[in-house]
């Protein structure tokens, strides 16, 4: 996780009615690494005592509040709104979240964006949109293309954190075993299979070695192999002392 980079993205809430959905926001933004939430005339002035701001009561007690759009960006040098379909006409760049994940990750390497949500009834008032310079919208059911507000920041952040490459790499906990824990476990089976008479590896036609291909195949994690072998250890003792 990037959290320079995160550091210059801002995240702007414009009259939001539901304290909640302030103290949830703020959750998500500490959940996945960014920290500067920026108010526009939150509706409840109660909402630094949000019970939903779980983990996250320092981020929110620190928010500032503006009254206007404009002073809320100031420093930002792009501003991107988010948005449902709708029926509005719009008159801006629409991008999908994903295309607009790696377009706001590239801006962010360098200089401050502000990505703007607005009221839970209403959404971005055409005033809010004037400032962005293009708007997202996450793909959702045309038929229900509203979200709640604290969803939508979620699902934003993670895609803007997300990083697909590292998804293909294994766990440090999930490692593949080493070849000598899987050839104990193939060996063991081999043994269990000939005891119980499942196949008789002296007529069958290289028995010993489609064993071995069907559990090189499990791609055993070092954890599970252990696990697995203790289990046949039991079941094969089971056999010989009925």
């Amino acid at each position: 996780m990037n959290l320079d980079r995160n550091a210059r993205l801002k995240v702007v809430l414009i009259d939001t009615r539901n304290p909640l959905n302030i103290g949830a926001s703020a959750r998500a933004m500490s959940n996945f690494g960014f920290f500067d939430l920026r108010l526009v005339h939150p509706y409840d002035v109660a909402f630094r005592e949000a019970v939903s701001a779980v983990g996250a009561s320092e981020l929110l007690r620190n928010a500032p509040v503006y009254t206007t759009v404009a002073e809320a960006v100031a420093d930002c040098s792009l501003v991107v709104g988010a948005t449902g379909l709708g029926h509005r006409q719009l008159q801006h760049p629409l991008h999908r979240l994903e295309k607009a994940g790696r377009l706001l990750r590239r801006h962010m390497e360098s200089a401050n964006v502000a990505l703007l949500f607005g009221s839970e009834k209403f959404g971005l008032a055409n005033n809010d949109v004037s400032h962005c310079h293009w708007l997202l919208h996450i793909p959702t059911r045309p038929a229900h293309d509203s979200m709640n507000l604290a969803q939508a920041v979620a699902v934003c952040l993670y895609e803007l954190i997300r990083q697909p490459s590292t998804a293909r790499h294994w766990p440090e906990a999930a490692e593949l075993a080493p070849g000598e824990e899987v050839e104990r476990f193939t060996v063991l089976l081999e043994e269990l299979l000939q005891h119980s008479g499942y196949t008789d590896y002296g007529q069958a036609k290289n028995g010993e070695d489609k064993t071995h291909r069907l559990v090189r195949r499990l791609q055993m994690r070092s954890r599970d192999a252990a696990v697995w072998t203790g289990m046949l250890r039991q079941i094969l003792w089971k056999l010989k002392h009925p």
